[in-house]
């Protein structure tokens, strides 16, 4: 063999040799992955399941009685309180959301492009216990103040607060779907004498319409999981707030409030265990909707 077909041939098995090891590589991650995954799923679970075998399915998911000193676990209060709380952030986040995307992509100049995209990215990475501070520093009193209310926490608080914290993902998301749209869309409609307008309400954002319902249930992930922002701001009282300015809590809140001082095996301990799995499926079934977008999109395309 010739030493240039051997050069070519040593480098060849190195290129192989590499390929493989960055295929094994990553198999294992995926199923490091996978198996992590499992892992959290069946221990949560598992202790999740241990609720029934104290109190009933019905008590728990239909009872508003949360007091587990009196071994009361009814936990419906708290479910509506989180359900509320995430259907308000949505109706203050998302209107404006979508209004500031569609700004961005379609009518803002290329400088105040350049300016808004950074800092929402910024926005998007502030910790939340920043915001959860300020809502306690700034938020509260002002409601107080606005309202007449000896007490300013509860839903209407982190539910402003939440928006703020979500209202950067959603708009940068929508943003991106938004410019994805192919620009032979907006010259057929321009073409056929649509305003500007039109084009964007009738044209640009039902194109970006899966990319924006992707951005909205980002957006709703974060806000059914966020923690320390809404414990600092909601009042973290387990009843079923009745105005929006009860002091409520949610499932995230309850959880993080309560976990600490509970023994393991006790019926209390496992219906906090049932509260994470609950958010825990509701965050996979949001995902699968996501992916199921997605797949729909390409097969259509």
């Amino acid at each position: 063999m010739k030493p240039s077909s051997k050069g070519r041939f040593s480098r060849y098995m190195r290129v192989r040799m590499a390929n493989r090891l960055f295929k094994y590589y990553f198999l294992f991650s995926i199923l490091a992955l996978c198996f992590v995954l499992g892992l959290v799923i069946f221990f949560i679970g598992k202790t999740a399941l241990l609720t029934f075998a104290h109190i009933s399915f019905a008590e728990f998911f239909f009872s508003f009685n949360w007091t587990p000193e009196e071994d009361h676990f009814g936990a419906a209060g708290i479910i509506v309180n989180t359900l509320s709380l995430t259907a308000l952030t949505l109706v203050m986040a998302v209107p404006i959301a979508v209004g500031l995307a569609v700004l961005i992509a379609e009518i803002a100049p290329r400088w105040i492009k350049n300016i808004m995209r950074p800092v929402l990215d910024l926005l998007v990475g502030i910790p939340s216990i920043v915001y959860g501070y300020l809502g306690l520093t700034v938020l509260i009193p002002f409601l107080r103040r606005l309202s007449g209310e000896n007490l300013g926490d509860g839903i209407l608080a982190a539910a402003l607060v939440l928006a703020l914290m979500v209202l950067p993902t959603i708009c940068r998301i929508s943003d991106e779907a938004i410019s994805m749209v192919p620009k032979k869309y907006r010259e057929a409609a321009y073409a056929l004498g649509s305003t500007r307008l039109q084009v964007m309400m009738r044209v640009v954002i039902p194109a970006a319409g899966r990319g924006i319902i992707t951005a909205v249930i980002m957006g709703m992930t974060r806000a059914i999981g966020e923690t320390m922002a809404v414990v600092m701001v909601i009042g973290n009282t387990a009843q079923l707030a009745k105005t929006l300015f009860t002091p409520a809590s949610v499932l995230t809140s309850n959880i993080v409030m309560q976990i600490s001082n509970v023994e393991f095996d006790s019926t209390w301990n496992y219906a906090l265990h049932m509260m994470a799995f609950l958010l825990l499926v509701i965050s996979f079934i949001l995902i699968l909707f996501i992916r199921y977008l997605g797949r729909k999109g390409s097969e259509k395309a």
